[in-house]
């Protein structure tokens, strides 16, 4: 056998020994001659009209450089990875708890924080909706304007209607799944500073192309006038995908032609940052009387919360593995992404397949029971293998490791059950 480089080797990871030692420097851990510091007012509601914002007495504060609304934002006040639709700061209409309305610079935190004290906002409060099926409905309140429904997906494969009509077995089910925060240890944080007529950041995030991207289109920047540095990372899952401190810090930047920097609070950082979806899965199964799968029938709700993020894809992702690593014949899905009042939930470890693990590993552990077979039975007669047709029509010519991680992990099972026996 030929021996490689990297592959089958343990490699040491080139940032591992300065993490360990603590050498490492994250975004929250630099100082910066002449920093000011950043903080944001964030609404407590969470859905209203944004009715007035008076600054005055914040802007007359001393050790106060700067106190911006989306007024001050020089172009679009929009981002989004997939849909621009979440406003760098509310212009009209709070849609969640902990939508930013102003953001402050400051000789000090403490400062910063004294500011947004004494900042009057005047808003006038609207029904809210908390559940996705609820928000679905035509007379709940509207999120957005084009109404609830963000987005749908549709597979349809075979005849599902005879499926169901002939099978010996019918499991059907509903499921919920949990909004998951990320939790990483290291919050969302940035500094930001002018290099000549170049704004730099140096910030916790996963996706600096993106953040360049997006803070150079809504500060009306060419994509040269802006660099992204990632500063090493304290953890993201997918949480740090989404825009966080990156537009703030470069516009009041370049607004106090000061080096400036903001650390999200623990508090701050779970009521901001994306979440998993919470999904609502309706799954209906058929198989035969041995166990072998004919049909599922599958309905999915994803709550998005205010705002898309990565529903979209997310949702995509749901509907694609709907049918798990098992080869099902007939298949009918619909999938929705669904806006609500709650926190935006965007991309976590799994993307949208989880929630559905989830859902069809119950049922096929359910058709199991029903057909007299054991789980790892059912699932090896279902598996999908060289050549087998997934979901969506697609033939898998190679690469189908599924059949032999199970018989390895009952292998491995059996081996631990024996000692303890």
């Amino acid at each position: 056998m030929q021996e490689l480089n990297v592959v089958g080797k343990s490699v040491r990871r080139k940032d591992a020994l300065d993490k360990v030692l603590g050498k490492s420097q994250y975004s929250g851990d630099i100082k910066l001659p002449g920093m000011l510091h950043v903080k944001v007012l964030r609404s407590p509601v969470a859905h209203a009209l944004l009715k007035n914002i008076d600054c005055r007495a914040a802007e007359s504060l001393p050790g106060v450089h700067a106190v911006l609304t989306a007024k001050d934002i020089p172009e679009s006040n929009t981002h989004g990875i997939i849909i621009k639709d979440e406003p760098v700061l509310v212009m009209d209409k709070i849609r969640k708890i902990g939508d930013p309305l102003v953001v402050v610079a400051a000789e000090t935190e403490e400062i910063a924080l004294r500011a947004l004290s004494l900042i009057e906002v005047e808003f006038e409060e609207l029904p809210a909706v908390f559940d996705p099926e609820e928000a679905m409905k035509p007379e709940a309140p509207k999120v957005h304007d084009g109404g609830n429904i963000q987005s749908i997906r549709k597979i349809r494969k075979g005849d599902i209607e005879a499926a169901f009509a002939h099978a010996d077995i019918v499991v059907e089910t509903s499921y919920r799944t949990q909004m998951q925060e990320h939790a990483y240890i290291e919050p969302e944080a940035g500094v930001a500073y002018l290099d000549g007529d170049v704004v730099v950041l140096r910030v916790s995030t996963q996706n600096p192309h993106f953040d360049c991207k997006e803070v150079a289109r809504n500060l009306a920047l060419p994509l040269n006038k802006v660099r992204i540095v990632q500063a090493p990372t304290g953890g993201g899952f997918g949480g740090k995908l989404d825009i966080s401190v990156q537009i703030y810090i470069a516009l009041l930047a370049i607004r106090a032609k000061r080096p400036v920097r903001l650390v999200y609070t623990r508090e701050e950082s779970m009521l901001a940052s994306t979440k998993r979806h919470p999904y609502v899965i309706k799954y209906k199964t058929a198989a035969d009387k041995n166990g072998k799968l004919m049909a599922i029938d599958v309905i999915v709700i994803g709550d998005t919360g205010a705002y898309a993020s990565y529903g979209p894809g997310t949702l995509t992702r749901s509907a694609v593995h709907a049918t798990g690593p098992y080869e099902v014949p007939n298949v009918r899905v619909d999938a929705y992404t669904v806006y609500t009042n709650n926190p935006t939930a965007g991309a976590c470890r799994g993307f949208g397949v989880p929630q559905l693990a989830f859902a069809h590993e119950q049922q096929m552990d359910m058709v199991a029971q029903r057909a007299g077979i054991s789980p790892i039975q059912v699932r090896l007669l279902n598996a999908l293998r060289p050549n087998s047709q997934t979901g969506t029509g697609q033939v898998l010519e190679t690469g189908v490791g599924f059949v032999e991680t199970i018989e390895v992990a009952q292998a491995k099972a059996l081996e631990v059950l024996g000692r303890i026996c």
